[in-house]
């Protein structure tokens, strides 16, 4: 394997979180934790069945490290920002929330404290005890493919007001925080999934906008900050990816701002980083740049390259294992104030979990309902009669992207091509108008739908029309054309229309001023949906207000 010591490679070890796949510990988490002495864990939506059963696997996972011979329990952190990223929320396991965005719509920091006090509280009974989470994104571009409505606001201070407030209260659950993505990847029209974002903005700008939520952060001593995938050239002088960055981790996060926690960078099987450096070559280089943690989420053989290449670069000396004892240390206290002793971790299922859960649906949805928002370039809102047929437009079902860790995006057919599919989100939708009136009529459009003349007429006849849209802002710019379709083919009777921005709520922005009413939901989550069900009938109020400028860009 090496000619390190083995207590050199259990150093090592601590510097790196993986993932596997399935849920059950697979021969390959297992040696890596057993003979690579594999520090820290991240787990997924593919690892989760009920919250009884993650709390076996990490049972199962902790006893490995303990039988290992490690000398302090594994963080065990999961992507449960709620919203759209939550890989925990599936049912029988973790409660569904409001995402960022949903949450600040409510206006509330109170509100994003009680919600992550409640998911602090599934996460530690399941065994999990670090949160990838809060999202500290300003989101000021509303291309953005990847953050939009996972971040709080594309205000500063609104962001740092609910960041702190989520951070505080999964601190005060015992779950590591993870603010992301240092240092902000709210200002760019690319996913770092896909490519390297370069965001040309300078230091002074910088530090009025993206670095606002986290220098409040780094004041209230956050336990874990997470590095981006993205370029600042005017900032570090060339185009490395700030998770890789000296200029950024080294001397802008430890140095000028102070911090002294566990840094840890976002995956590094993303193609922002992997294409250039490859995920071994990425790992060495983040540590060089002073990370504590790297994290490299699905694949074995890369797992072990990367472990490979540290061990090289520490014989070589082209990385210290002085810096890396030191950034030991960090990684340690992290673990002795969060995951505690074995005997902390070995705890049987707590069984006040069902009635807490029952009692957190309702908190679910209360907030909920106190994130349906008015979109201010619309009419004033009204509820739809109830009476007659409801016709429901939702688009159809893609990859939204590679952070949604959601099996809605599974939509192609034998030959790749995308499938006219509903989805699940919007079929409980179209079953939840359903209650409501005697007849729904769900059509699943595509781009260039037409409006036939059947159609037509059941517009012009029906109760109340619903047009949903989903990211509908430039690259969805198809659904916007037949939202102004169906307008005028209901002529006088768009009185009966309501729009839906179920998603980025930029959806309808290039039309200006619209001449019906519409709400945002921020997310298509069930509960979302449901949500905005009672408020189109009248049975709730949309109370929201919206936490972005409705600016075009």
């Amino acid at each position: 394997m090496s000619s390190l010591t083995e207590a050199e490679r259990r150093e090592i070890g601590q510097h790196f979180v993986f993932g596997f796949h399935g849920h059950q510990v697979s021969d390959e988490i297992k040696t890596l934790i057993r003979d690579y002495y594999l520090g820290n864990i991240i787990l997924f939506k593919r690892n989760v069945e009920s919250i009884a059963d993650v709390h076996r696997l990490t049972s199962e996972l902790q006893a490995l490290a303990k039988e290992a011979g490690h000398t302090r329990p594994l963080l065990i952190g999961i992507d449960q920002e709620n919203g759209l990223v939550s890989a925990f929320s599936i049912p029988g396991a973790g409660t569904q929330f409001p995402g960022a965005m949903a949450l600040a719509a409510s206006g509330s920091p109170e509100l994003a404290t009680e919600v992550n006090t409640a998911t602090g509280k599934e996460l530690k009974a399941a065994g999990i005890n670090w949160v990838y989470s809060p999202v500290a994104d300003v989101n000021s571009d509303p291309r953005n493919p990847v953050i939009g409505v996972r971040s709080y606001s594309d205000d500063p201070t609104t962001a740092s007001r609910f960041v702190k407030a989520v951070s505080a209260a999964f601190t005060a659950q015992n779950v590591a925080p993870s603010a992301k993505h240092f240092p902000g990847h709210g200002n760019t029209h690319v996913d770092s999934h896909l490519s390297l974002p370069r965001i040309l903005v300078d230091k002074a700008s910088l530090k009025t906008t993206e670095l606002v939520p986290f220098e409040a952060l780094v004041r209230d001593d956050v336990a874990s900050i997470m590095t981006g995938h993205m370029a600042l050239p005017l900032v570090t002088g060339d185009d490395t990816p700030c998770s890789l960055s000296r200029a950024i981790t080294t001397d802008l996060l430890r140095g000028e701002m102070g911090y002294e926690g566990v840094v840890v960078t976002d995956c590094l099987e993303m193609e922002a980083v992997a294409e250039t450096y490859g995920s071994e070559g990425g790992a060495v280089r983040a540590l060089q740049a002073g990370a504590d943690i790297v994290m490299i989420c699905h694949r074995y053989e890369r797992h072990v390259g990367a472990l490979e290449a540290t061990y090289a670069a520490v014989k070589e000396g082209t990385l210290s294992m002085d810096a890396l004892k030191a950034s030991g240390v960090r990684i340690a206290t992290l673990k002795d104030k969060f995951a505690g002793s074995w005997d902390d971790v070995f705890t049987s299922f707590p069984a006040s979990v069902v009635a807490l859960q029952q009692e957190h649906q309702l908190l679910s949805r209360r907030a909920y309902a106190a994130s349906i928002s008015h979109l201010p370039n619309s009419q004033v809102f009204a509820p739809l009669s109830n009476v007659g047929l409801a016709v429901l437009f939702t688009p159809r079902m893609e990859s939204l992207n590679r952070a949604v860790d959601d099996a809605e995006d599974q939509l192609r057919d034998a030959a790749g091509n995308l499938r006219n599919t509903v989805g699940p989100s919007y079929s409980a939708f179209a079953k939840s108008i359903a209650q409501r009136v005697p007849a729904v009529e769900h059509v699943v459009y595509a781009p260039n739908e037409e409006i036939s003349g059947a159609l037509a007429e059941n517009l012009r006849a029906a109760g109340s029309v619903i047009f949903v849209a989903r990211n509908g802002y430039e690259k969805g710019a198809w659904q916007v054309d037949l939202f102004k379709k169906v307008v005028a083919a209901m002529g006088d009777r768009s009185s009966k229309l309501i729009a839906v921005s179920s998603c980025a709520p930029y959806d309808l922005l290039t039309l200006g001023a619209l001449p019906i009413p519409a709400i945002a939901t921020f997310e298509f989550t069930v509960p979302a949906l449901e949500a905005a069900a009672a408020a189109i009938y009248g049975e709730a109020p949309v109370s929201g207000t919206m936490p972005v400028k409705m600016t075009a860009v």
